[in-house]
């Protein structure tokens, strides 16, 4: 194995082709360009699909920055598209009305407070419950980085550990509860049955959906990430827990690729185009039986539907090179160039010499 660019090229093609898929995850490492790969595959998927709905799970919530337009808690028609859906969630936010009562808020903060994480995991039960009630054809998750989407996996188990807590309180102080919704006059819609009642129905919602997750006809994984140590180490420890969690993955996305295609050479670039070869080439090796999807580093953020439009044929079609090292065509081009540049420094130094213009 020579170089990385002897390797076959993958693509995401194999996605739009899986009629079957509901649940699409896009994750990695933080900053390796999740929610620009999840807006492009869900604009993919809007030319196949009769609806997408695209999530953000990312407190951070880059959806909106990425097509520009402000997104809510509630699906929004994405500008220009008559099928593309995109909605924002924040656990912390979504939890404030989850339950629908200030009393039973109260008693699933101090169960919040006993049991780490059930408060996002009940947040994202209410989310699938809305989700499910709609009828779209698939959906796409923006997902917060490892840490928090690992997490997300375990929702399912989260709350069986809450429904446990919830229910050795009631048989601890079920007697005491009762009597002090009846002594304040609150009614049965505040008890711990009202309470039990709904975090049921979220468990039975999960675990229904859960059953979808570890489905690879309905739902798959793709990995981003950035040919660099850290990010290498994120997907290898990401792609083992979603084996852990029984959940596909099959494709890999390598963002901001360095490809040698400056005319004029940079020690800078080629010191940089030879460590991302040999994190290249780990990744081929580890993930040989993956679709690897390479994407170039461009000059320029994508932001925008336009952009995104613009950048989602490199999903489809391998990034090819626009110069071709070793090449007639591509000496005459670079000597041109390099003329060019000591024309103009040659200028710049007269003007200097005349003491017309200062540095």
């Amino acid at each position: 194995m020579d170089s990385a660019e002897e390797l076959p090229e993958g693509t995401l093609q194999n996605i739009l082709e899986q009629d079957s898929l509901k649940w699409i995850f896009v994750g990695g490492k933080g900053g390796v360009g999740k929610t620009t790969c999840s807006s492009i595959l869900s604009i993919l998927l809007a030319r196949v699909r009769p609806s997408v709905l695209i999530i953000s799970t990312d407190p951070a919530h880059n959806l909106s920055d990425a097509f520009q337009q402000r997104f809510t808690k509630s699906p929004t028609l994405v500008n220009g598209f008559s099928n593309l859906y995109a909605m924002e969630v924040d656990p912390n936010v979504e939890h404030d009305d989850s339950l629908g009562s200030d009393m039973t808020d109260g008693l699933v903060s101090e169960l919040a407070n006993s049991i780490p994480g059930i408060d996002e995991a009940m947040s994202f039960a209410e989310m699938l419950k809305l989700v499910q009630t709609m009828d779209y054809s698939v959906i796409v998750f923006d997902t917060a980085p490892t840490g928090h989407t690992l997490r997300l996996l375990q929702f399912p188990s989260t709350l069986e550990k809450g429904l446990a807590k919830m229910m050795s309180l009631k048989n601890k102080f079920g007697g005491l509860l009762s009597q002090m919704t009846t002594l304040f006059g609150m009614g049965d819609e505040f008890g711990e049955d009202a309470i039990l009642g709904k975090l049921e129905g979220m468990k039975d919602v999960i675990e229904k959906v859960n059953k979808q997750f570890k489905d690879p006809d309905m739902t798959t994984f793709v990995c981003v990430c950035i040919p660099e140590f850290l990010s290498l180490y994120e997907t290898e420890r990401l792609v083992q827990e979603l084996t852990k969690f029984e959940i596909d993955t099959h494709n890999i996305i390598i963002n901001q690729v360095i490809y040698d295609e400056e005319v004029v050479e940079s020690k800078l670039l080629k010191a940089r185009m030879r460590m991302q070869r040999k994190y290249l080439d780990q990744f081929y090796m580890l993930y040989d039986d993956f679709h690897i999807t390479k994407l170039p580093l461009l000059p320029q953020e994508v932001c925008g539907v336009e952009a995104l439009k613009a950048f989602s044929g490199k999903f489809l079609t391998p990034h090819q090179p626009s110069i071709t090292r070793g090449t007639v065509e591509e000496l005459e081009l670079r000597v041109s160039t390099l003329r060019e540049q000591l024309g103009d420094a040659e200028a710049e130094l007269e003007r200097l010499k005349k003491g017309k213009q200062k540095i």
